[in-house]
């Protein structure tokens, strides 16, 4: 069996009601999920929130799942875009966030840009260097467009090919393309001008 038809077995088991079936599918996307609302709000108090209200989204529309049209991982992120489109438009976010102290100092969850895992050798400085790329990087995120910075961070730090990526924002695959060009163009824009004041 597959990955996709272990996921689809599970998806099954969840909707005929099995509780087991559902926790499995929370710790198997939790963390992804978390990471694409932290990467979008900005904040870990709203990234949590909102992975919650995503969470009772997915929960709630899971009978609607088709596997035989997108991977599951496909329509999760698409049921995470739609909800965090809708918390961008009631105004709940700016898009350039205040809170840019809120940033990950070193969570447990190692939620960090790009999900690296701390390398157990690397010195205190080169540590300490790691987390302010990070930071920086995860700062000029904040201040990309939120249709440029949501193609970048489903591509770069969720590793989304094209194809999946035009799924879930029901865009072709041409624009995802374009966008994720643009916003690359502009984080590295952005980091360059920020390396500078820097230094």
């Amino acid at each position: 069996m597959d990955d996709n038809q272990a996921v689809n077995a599970l998806v099954r088991r969840c909707v005929s009601g099995d509780a087991a079936a559902w926790q499995e599918i929370v710790q198997q996307y939790h963390r992804r999920i978390y990471n694409i609302c932290y990467r979008f709000s900005g904040s870990p108090d709203d990234a949590a929130d909102l992975t919650q209200d995503v969470f009772i989204k997915v929960y709630r529309t899971l009978g609607t799942f088709d596997g035989s049209r997108a991977a599951f991982m496909t329509w999760v992120t698409t049921v995470t875009r739609n909800l965090l489109v809708d918390h961008f438009r009631k105004g709940k976010y700016d898009r350039v966030t205040d809170s840019l102290e809120a940033t990950p100092g070193g969570q447990e969850d190692g939620l960090t840009v790009g999900e690296q895992l701390p390398d157990q050798a690397a010195s205190p400085e080169e540590r300490v260097q790691s987390q302010q790329t990070q930071k920086m990087v995860h700062e000029a995120l904040q201040k990309l467009s939120p249709e440029l910075r949501e193609a970048v961070i489903l591509r770069d730090l969720q590793d989304m090919d094209y194809k999946e990526i035009a799924l879930a924002l029901k865009v072709p695959e041409g624009t995802v393309k374009s966008r994720i060009n643009r916003g690359r163009t502009e984080l590295a824009r952005l980091l360059q001008r920020t390396y500078r004041q820097v230094n």
